[in-house]
């Protein structure tokens, strides 16, 4: 889908752009499929703040989208390609043998009136559903689960991709988009092709309120703060940060502190990690 540009109207409309919705159905979602869930704003269970800077935002409706892709060997079509407000992938309206209509996301290339097929032994085509296992060495797949049965977790954003490197003792290796190599286990899941919608990285807010109409809120810096409200804060003129380090309003070092556990359970399953180490 294209880029389109808006005309510097207003300071506001300058250099903002958006993607089209041509290639995109105009039928409304399907009802069976949708529910309302209330937004947090950031909050917990108890009301206080847990992510800071959230809130607003339009009202959206979810639509409940099929991860696990488990209706094995029954035959579906695409009856229509939507949008969808709480992703940035595009998503695809199917329609089983059986009469059941599902949601799934919508690779790169899927359109209006073709057939996909979940399960073991198909055809390895845009929009089919199969284990790593039997997928060939070099396809690209996204949806991909990590655990068998659980739903996909991995390259479900828009443009987000993996590709299948090898096999090893019931193992699939992949290689991700951001450089990483991990295995999976045979058994999971994945989806053949690229998610669709690449364009959604090139477009430009343009303005403050279009955050907001996303549930942004601004993000105040620690150092215009007082010394009460964040450990930047205070001090005569422009001070606070790098004294001795850059910290969380909670005293967590960031910029460059590794957060990931030493003996997370699932670094045994990392084989290249998506940083190199510096020599």
């Amino acid at each position: 889908m294209p880029i389109k540009e808006y005309n510097p109207t207003s300071p506001g409309r300058r250099g903002m752009s958006a993607v089209t919705n041509e290639g995109l159905s105009r039928n409304k979602p399907e009802k069976s499929l949708t529910t309302y869930i209330s937004q947090s704003g950031g909050r917990n269970n108890v009301g206080r703040i847990t992510s800071r800077f959230r809130g607003g935002g339009h009202k959206r409706l979810y639509r409940k989208i099929d991860f696990k892709r488990e209706k094995f060997n029954i035959p579906a079509k695409v009856a229509g390609v939507e949008y969808d407000p709480n992703r940035s992938a595009r998503i695809a309206l199917l329609h089983y043998a059986d009469g059941e209509k599902r949601y799934i996301l919508a690779p790169l290339g899927l359109k209006v009136g073709d057939s996909v097929l979940s399960g073991t032994h198909v055809d390895v085509r845009v929009g089919n559903a199969l284990p790593l296992m039997e997928m060939p060495l070099g396809v690209v797949v996204h949806n991909i689960e990590l655990k068998p049965g659980r739903g996909a977790q991995l390259a479900r954003s828009a443009g987000a991709s993996a590709q299948v490197m090898g096999r090893d003792e019931g193992y699939v290796q992949i290689r991700l988009t951001s450089g990483e190599m991990r295995k999976i286990l045979g058994a999971c899941m994945a989806t053949v092709g690229q998610v669709g919608n690449l364009d959604h990285n090139n477009i430009t807010i343009g303005k403050a309120g279009r955050s907001r109409w996303l549930g942004k809120k601004p993000h105040q810096r620690g150092v215009v703060m007082n010394p009460v409200d964040h450990p930047h804060g205070g001090g005569e003129g422009k001070s606070g940060q790098g004294n001795p380090h850059p910290v969380s309003p909670w005293g967590q070092p960031t910029k460059g502190f590794k957060t990931r556990k030493p003996r997370n359970q699932s670094s045994r399953f990392i084989i290249a990690g998506r940083k190199k180490k510096s020599r």
